[in-house]
């Protein structure tokens, strides 16, 4: 692999670049910085609560026919078929208003099928916005944003990185002047229709995100929202969107250029990549997605989705989270947001008055700080999923408070084996001794084997030709009563850097579901880290899996586990 095919593998976790990145800057000096006097016309989302759009209608029968007390709905999307449809149901039901926010788009088949769709929607009369965060659109993803050319769909860019999108190795240059703003990203995921549905959690877009990539696959975890409480996510949605950091496409780049850019990528041998990134393209990639029999790209019936109707709130982090071009960080705060009452995991289920207008938590709150205070009122049980587990100094306070408390804490996190970028395994490994010593009990996904190229977050299947499953999930289970879904990892990358999302739902019966999913993954696909009788860790196989207990790092090669243990001094917590 040349040095230049391994930077285009370097992918998935924004940190995975910066070690290179650094060297490379620092080497060869920066460019030009953004542009200024953006126009950036303000909007706002549509209320489409009084008009009877399909939507609405929908929203409103489903409501009656279940008897619910409680305006908002809730569904758990933890297939990718499900993910899928969902978001494929709410462009071709919306009437009024899409609004899309990522963090990553990818130019690939599923993504291409999905934006088309958008496409026809926006031809149709619908209102596009699509907000998506600018670390990953260079190269072939850069074609994405040839959306922002189509009539009735604006789409912008949130905290841009200066340089040409040709290649990830020249945008590098445009980041020395402005390092710490660059490495802070936002992680949010949004897809909302007419202001009456929406789609929110782990996921980005891309065939990796709903099960149709051929060598690596995440496992994920979303839910549908129906009701008032899409109108929160929507406010959300509009103060990012308005905000300074939000730069529309065209003040970045223009579509002579992004055509230029796809000659480019076709004539690298990439042509399939291209043409599945092209809103308007009808190319191979698509039709087989849309003919493959392990694929149904048929939308959702939404009128069949048996939501359960329950008191909900919303954290997010501000957008000043992220400093503006040659700005220091502002402090932030995570607001909670929720016209659904009773959201707190202490309150009972009886029927409130709204809830005053939001407001910050507490002053300098994140949404993982939020998440740390549930931690410290949570009374029997805490289940957690996080893919990237980089506990700080107080998030394991936090779990040592709720041990002393005699909380049964468990959390699923990768393995070696299964984390896209295991360099965020380091940080992880340095503390799973003193949890376990504090009693969190581990469970780590078993995946397939992984070697030396995954260190570098490179694709490719496995040694026996299987595609390998990574954890991507963001999900926690407070005391049987609570679910938390959301964008943001337990690490200090998010309470720190990035800005992330996350719905809290108060409701025994949704609970019950993702604790049972929870403990499913837990008990028959992860390892379960423990100490043996003479102190050392080790890995217990999955139940009724045959493998054998694991003294190292399960399904990892030796020299994986060297490179690791070389690097591990150099990368420092806050950065994972």
């Amino acid at each position: 692999m040349s040095f230049i095919d391994l930077l285009r593998h370097l992918r998935h976790r924004t940190w995975s670049r910066w070690p290179i990145m650094a060297l490379l800057v620092l080497a060869f000096g920066g460019c030009g910085g953004l542009p200024k006097d953006v126009d950036r016309p303000v909007s706002t989302a549509l209320d489409t609560a009084g008009e009877r759009t399909e939507l609405a209608t929908m929203v409103q029968q489903l409501r009656q026919k279940a008897g619910a007390r409680h305006a908002s709905g809730f569904s758990l999307l933890s297939g990718p078929q499900e993910a899928y449809g969902s978001r494929l149901a709410l462009v071709q039901s919306a009437q009024k208003t899409l609004d899309l926010q990522y963090y990553a788009i990818h130019a690939d088949a599923s993504s291409a099928h999905l934006l088309r769709s958008v496409v026809n929607a926006a031809r149709r009369g619908v209102r596009v916005r699509i907000l998506l965060d600018d670390f990953h659109s260079t190269g072939r993803n850069a074609l994405v944003m040839r959306m922002a050319f189509e009539p009735n769909i604006e789409m912008r860019m949130f905290n841009p990185v200066a340089g040409p999108r040709a290649s990830f190795l020249g945008r590098m240059w445009g980041a020395v002047s402005d390092f710490s703003r660059v490495q802070q990203r936002m992680h949010n995921k949004l897809f909302l229709a007419d202001n009456m549905m929406g789609v929110t959690g782990g996921r980005n877009l891309g065939d990796a995100y709903f099960g149709k990539a051929e060598a690596e696959n995440f496992v994920d975890l979303d839910v549908l929202a129906v009701g008032p409480i899409v109108a929160d996510m929507s406010r959300s949605f509009d103060s990012y969107w308005n905000n300074p950091r939000a730069y529309p496409v065209q003040s970045l780049v223009s579509r002579e250029e992004l055509d230029r850019l796809r000659a480019q990528v076709r004539s690298s041998g990439e042509k399939a990549g291209a043409e599945a990134g092209s809103p308007g393209s009808t190319a191979p990639a698509d039709r087989s997605l849309a003919s493959s029999p392990q694929w149904d790209t048929q939308p959702m019936d939404l009128r069949t989705v048996d939501f359960i109707w329950a008191p909900a709130a919303m954290l997010v982090d501000e957008p000043t989270k992220i400093p503006l071009e040659g700005d220091e960080p502002a402090p932030s705060a995570a607001i909670r947001v929720g016209t659904t009452p009773g959201a707190h995991p202490e309150a009972s289920d009886t029927p409130q008055a709204p809830p005053a207008p939001a407001a910050p938590v507490s002053s300098g709150d994140t949404v993982v700080d939020g998440l740390l205070t549930l931690m410290d009122r949570t009374r029997r049980e805490l289940l957690i999923i996080s893919p990237y587990f980089v506990p700080g100094d107080d998030m394991k306070r936090a779990f040592a408070r709720a041990r002393q408390r005699g909380v049964r804490v468990r959390l699923l996190t990768n393995s070696l084996a299964s984390n896209d970028a295991p360099i965020a395994h380091v940080g992880y490994a340095r503390h799973r001794e003193d949890l376990l010593a504090m009693g969190v009990e581990l469970y780590e996904l078993r995946s397939e084997q992984a070697g030396l190229r995954s260190a570098f977050g490179s694709s490719g299947a496995s040694a026996a030709g299987a595609s390998r499953s990574m954890l991507h999930s963001k999900v926690m289970v407070v005391d049987g009563r609570m679910v938390v879904v959301g964008s943001m990892n337990l690490d200090l990358r998010s309470q720190l850097h990035n800005t992330e999302i996350a719905l809290l739902i108060r409701s025994r019966a949704l609970a019950a579901e993702a604790a049972q999913q929870i403990d499913t993954a837990m008990r028959e696909g992860a390892w379960h880290l423990q100490r043996s009788a003479d102190g050392d860790l080790v890995w217990r196989a999955p139940q009724g899996s045959g493998l054998e207990d694991a003294h190292t790092d399960p399904d990892s090669s030796l020299a994986l586990r060297l490179l690791l243990k070389l690097l591990g001094p150099l990368a420092p917590d806050h950065l994972l």
